[in-house]
């Protein structure tokens, strides 16, 4: 397809998008970036870490975006009693024939909120792992197809909050991008104030998309333009993660580990996602940039060096996007 015809594309099936972060703000206040990146989750097919302390409007956020689809949902809290078979599903005897059948669990739903991820221990983790790079799940001797599209919109307490664990580096390249949610701002909050302070139910959002809209999207997402320097763009900034010194030597002895090559795949793949949100068929290096510390954030492991200065991730992406040279 070439570039006009892709163009006339976006434009015509980008239109949505508006509509659904119109929907969602009946609901939510402010949390503007937030929403962007749900909508990016929902364009590439991947998976959401939300963190936060407890009442930042996280669940609430992931609540309001089912409300908006015409999709399949299911809510599983997290707690450090679950169970795989909790999330998956188990298989069950049937005295009258004497057989085995499976019962699936509520994971085979097109959203999945996670809530409080890090509360679960790590065989309920590794479970979920399958689910979320395979998009199936084991149960007895039969694998089963997860429905398209199936995303897992996880929220997760800082790491620092009692009665969590950490979750595993395996666990956290899996999610497309980590968002930090922060506190609102004063006028933000005055005016959740006025409409959340009220022992009546919170307005519900209203369907305004379906999966097949959705899907063909994410068609057209796929044909969106990289120009070659934007692509080396990307490739420098998740090389320089791994060897920082050509670009701030006083990096090298902050970083234990750099971003895995999911994350170059993971940044074009958002950038695309992010130019369709915008109208546009190609991606710039703006698009790169604003999305570099989310997708990021979760893929580089700081030494102890850097942990005992409280130097964290987020500071070091800045210092790799304020020193890699932009096309």
């Amino acid at each position: 397809m070439d570039h006009e015809a892709l163009s006339a594309e976006v434009e015509k099936h980008h239109s949505w998008v508006e509509a659904l972060k119109n929907e969602m703000a009946r609901v939510l206040v402010g949390q503007a970036e937030l929403v962007d990146r749900l909508v990016i989750g929902l364009l590439t097919n991947g998976h959401i870490l939300l963190e936060g302390v407890p009442g930042l409007a996280k669940t609430l956020a992931i609540k309001s975006l089912a409300g908006c689809m015409k999709a399949d949902f299911a809510r599983l809290q997290f707690t450090p009693d679950l169970l795989p078979a909790d999330l998956l599903g188990t298989m069950i005897y049937s005295p009258e024939s004497g057989e085995f059948s499976a019962k699936l669990g509520p994971v085979f739903s097109n959203l999945i909120l996670a809530d409080e991820i890090n509360r679960a221990p790590a065989k309920v983790q590794s479970a979920l792992l399958e689910a979320m790079q395979e998009r199936q799940v084991t149960i007895g001797d039969t694998t089963y197809p997860l429905p398209d599209p199936f995303l897992v919109l996880a929220t997760q307490n800082p790491i620092d909050q009692e009665g969590t664990y950490t979750l595993p580096e395996a666990q956290l390249d899996r999610f497309l991008v980590k968002v930090t949610v922060d506190y609102p701002s004063k006028q933000e909050e005055l005016t959740i104030l006025d409409r959340m302070a009220t022992s009546g139910k919170v307005a519900a959002t209203k369907q305004v998309v379906d999966t097949e809209t959705v899907s063909k999207s994410r068609d057209i997402v796929n044909q969106i333009y990289i120009d070659p320097a934007v692509r080396e763009y990307i490739v420098e900034l998740v090389h320089n993660t791994r060897n920082p010194s050509g670009v701030d030597p006083s990096l090298v002895p902050l970083i234990r580990a750099g971003a895995s090559p999911r994350a170059t795949i993971n940044l074009a793949l958002a950038a695309k996602a992010r130019a369709f949100t915008q109208g546009r068929a190609f991606v710039t290096p703006q698009d790169v940039k604003d999305l570099a510390p989310d997708v990021l954030r979760h893929r580089i492991l700081p030494s102890y060096e850097a942990e005992a200065e409280e130097i964290s991730t987020d500071t070091i992406v800045e210092r790799i996007l304020q020193k890699t040279i932009v096309p």
